[in-house]
């Protein structure tokens, strides 16, 4: 088992894989004349919603295969000047606003192709919306993050209910096979019909489902230990990396059959086998404190997956990683609430053609588009500094 650690900040976009060298703590610096991955942010998309919606927090992002965008946004969390302004008073008090419905689908254009969500007969409706997946069959899944939120759901496209896993409120911890405990994120591999969750708000394992029936298979700590609800006390940079995940905030699985598991108040990654056997790390800004800097990630959509997508809450960016070294190679983003700047990525997904998405937190409460625009010489100031700050 070998063990990848990464520390440090670098400005850049994506480097070709076969165009880099190691320096300085395992980050990458890019060749000279190499080739890069270019990236341009989308001022078309999204098209503009009802003017009288109010968007909250996005919880999740996913893309279907026909390339639609599913975006999980927060209707709950809206403050009062936006969800009691009087639009929906009867009589109405105002013009604006209504929250919007939780789940939101989108065409390639950007328009509104659907939108469907909420409290209903059968089913434990999240009190936090939060991940979101669409598989093979084009069911819908859902996932929360509130203290009651043990559950995971599923709906068709078009938001008709169609089964449950686990019930609100009935988590009994980490050993727990029949509930989940604030799930954060999930991904079905189609070709084991498993569905691994990320289960890491309130527990802190990776679990493995049956998709078709929701019997449990498998479920692993960091290091693939078993898991335990100890208190792991607050994250220190300076101490030995914890052996349990403190907080297992996105999960993916690549084509050739490795998963990934964004722990984000430990700043890692962690790559695993199916079966749970720990394969490698990586640290990404590893003294980032506040909430982390792990926030998760999506894998290119080149045959190969050579790249690694994945957004940092903390710091306002997105990292790109070599897939297969785990070392950090570019970057790109930075704070702001005006066009492709970032505010609290959240969430992030990839389509077929290679874009990315990423949806944003507290005051962005936003969802953008950044095209890929294919390999190309790197312009002024995308070449990494020579300091690596630590």
């Amino acid at each position: 088992m070998d063990r990848i650690r990464i520390t440090g900040t670098l400005v850049a976009v994506a480097a070709c894989a076969a165009s880099f060298t190691t320096g300085r703590s395992g980050v990458t610096a890019l060749a000279q004349g190499a080739q890069v991955p270019i990236f341009e942010y989308d001022a078309t998309f999204p098209k503009p919603l009802p003017e009288n919606w109010a968007i909250g927090p996005i919880g999740g992002l996913a893309v279907d295969r026909q390339d639609h965008l599913f975006v999980v946004q927060r209707p709950g969390t809206l403050l009062n000047n936006e969800r009691m302004s009087g639009a929906d008073d009867k009589p109405p008090k105002a013009d604006c606003c209504v929250p919007a419905p939780p789940v939101l689908e989108f065409d390639q254009n950007g328009t509104l192709v659907n939108s469907w969500g909420g409290p209903g007969a059968g089913y434990d409706w999240p009190q936090s919306e939060h991940g979101v997946f669409v598989d093979q069959k084009d069911v819908v899944w859902l996932a929360g993050n509130g203290a009651k939120d043990h559950q995971l759901l599923t709906f068709t496209r078009q938001g008709k209910f169609i089964r449950q896993f686990g019930k609100a409120g009935m988590s009994k911890g980490s050993a727990d096979t029949s509930n989940l405990r604030g799930p954060a994120n999930l991904v079905v591999d189609a070709t084991s019909n498993e569905v691994y969750v990320a289960d890491g708000y309130g527990n802190r394992r990776v679990i493995v489902l049956d998709s078709n029936t929701f019997a449990f298979k498998r479920m692993w700590g960091a290091y693939g230990n078993r898991p335990d609800d100890a208190d792991l006390g607050p994250y220190n940079p300076d101490a030995p990396p914890a052996q349990q995940f403190r907080l297992p905030h996105n999960i993916s699985v690549s084509r050739d059959g490795l998963v990934y598991v964004a722990d984000r108040p430990n700043n890692r990654i962690q790559v695993f086998r199916k079966d749970g056997t720990f394969v490698r790390e990586a640290f990404i800004s590893r003294r980032t404190l506040l909430a982390g800097a792990a926030s998760g990630f999506a894998l290119s959509a080149d045959p190969e997956q050579r790249f690694l997508y994945m957004i940092d809450g903390a710091n306002h960016h997105v990292w790109i990683l070599n897939r297969s070294t785990l070392q950090v190679i570019a970057r790109f983003g930075q704070q702001g609430i005006f066009g492709g700047s970032l505010n609290v990525p959240h969430a992030v997904a990839v389509d077929s053609k290679g874009n990315i998405y990423v949806g944003e937190n507290f005051d962005a409460r936003r969802f953008q588009r950044f095209l890929f625009k294919g390999l190309g010489t790197p312009k002024p100031g995308m070449i990494p500094p020579t300091t690596i700050v630590e």
